[in-house]
């Protein structure tokens, strides 16, 4: 059960209805009391398995039920996961991410994503992964591997979700959460803007994030990017001001999380990133590639930055939380050896 006080919706609906500056200002004072103001964390998206997915959620070209003009590849090889990890790493991000268009993974393919996984550490970047549904003994082995974050986003408020997705249900995401967190995996999990939602949509999905037994680490804000052949690929722009003020908010509910600028980051202006920045983002993926969509090229995001001051956080991979915890297990002296001193002898 949550050791804080629940977010209701009305306090939620009544940051969003905050005058735009003051709800900044209030936002830029809450990111500085928890984060060094000035640094971002950097992530890298590499598409491991695309297209042909059997879920039919309404924004997402790999859905097999759609006709976006996607090629569907098949698991690739560990060699060139870690070519891109390299490539990645080399270019300034500090956490490689890898995702796959799958309803769940199979057992089968388990221990090729550890293999990639134990990799992908080896070269000095913090690892996450993103691959739909997973059970309780499927996290335990990727946190054994040593993932370290799991990305799973609830998209959408639950009251709206049914509209955008039906081959699951809400509560399968939140399951898979729950399986992430128990597992010792930081949790990624966030929403997309603009899938047609009403305000009160965005803050239930702000309250949905912030009422977790504990905040996700890494809360990403995507803004919808349009494809021709999905279902939403007509759908109605967001307005920047309501897309920062959704940062904004999230930034206020969730002090402690890394708020992320993700999809969509392409079509935004330096001027609008500026005001994410501003509002709480603290977390950006970096690269030309977001799975099946694009996003801003390197040379630009570096030349934002400059002009922002901002510096990229730097990260110790060592070992990832669960890794710590089998190592500490290994060393407890067992009972009833030479080295284990019994108080009652």
């Amino acid at each position: 059960m949550p050791t804080f006080q629940p977010w209701t919706l009305k306090q939620a609906r009544a940051l969003f209805d905050k005058p735009f500056l003051d709800l900044l200002f209030n936002a830029q004072e809450v990111h500085r009391k928890y984060f060094k103001p000035g640094e971002i964390q950097v992530s890298t998206l590499l598409s491991i398995k695309t297209g042909a997915c059997p879920e039919d959620c309404k924004y997402c070209p790999q859905s097999a039920r759609h006709r976006a003009n996607v090629n569907s590849e098949q698991l690739i090889q560990v060699e060139q996961v870690l070519d891109a990890a390299r490539k990645a790493r080399d270019s300034g991000s500090t956490r490689f991410c890898m995702g796959a268009a799958w309803k769940n993974p199979y057992d089968r393919d388990l221990p090729i994503l550890e293999k990639m996984i134990r990799g992908v550490k080896e070269i000095g970047l913090e690892t996450c992964m993103t691959l739909g549904m997973l059970n309780d003994r499927q996290a335990n082995r990727l946190a054994k591997a040593g993932l370290d974050f799991y990305n799973h986003n609830l998209d959408t408020s639950p009251e709206f979700y049914s509209s955008i997705v039906t081959t699951r249900k809400y509560q399968d995401r939140l399951d898979t959460i729950s399986a992430i967190r128990q597992a010792g995996i930081k949790v990624c999990s966030g929403g997309i803007i603009g899938l047609g939602e009403t305000i009160d949509d965005r803050a239930g999905l702000l309250v949905q994030l912030a009422n977790l037994p504990e905040p996700p680490e890494s809360v990403p804000i995507n803004m919808l990017v349009k494809v021709h052949g999905t279902p939403l690929s007509n759908a109605e722009d967001v307005e920047p001001f309501d897309f920062i003020r959704t940062i904004a908010v999230a930034r206020i509910m969730m002090p402690r999380s890394y708020v992320r600028l993700s999809a969509g980051r392409e079509k935004m202006n330096d001027q609008i990133q500026a005001l994410c920045f501003m509002a709480g983002t603290n977390s950006v993926f970096y690269g030309c590639q977001l799975l099946t969509t694009s996003n801003p090229e390197e040379d630009r995001d570096i030349s934002l930055f400059n002009k922002l001051g901002l510096t990229i956080e730097r990260v110790s991979t060592a070992r990832s939380d669960v890794e710590d915890m089998n190592e500490l297990t290994k060393k407890i002296v067992p009972v009833n050896t030479a080295q284990y001193y019994n108080a009652e002898d």
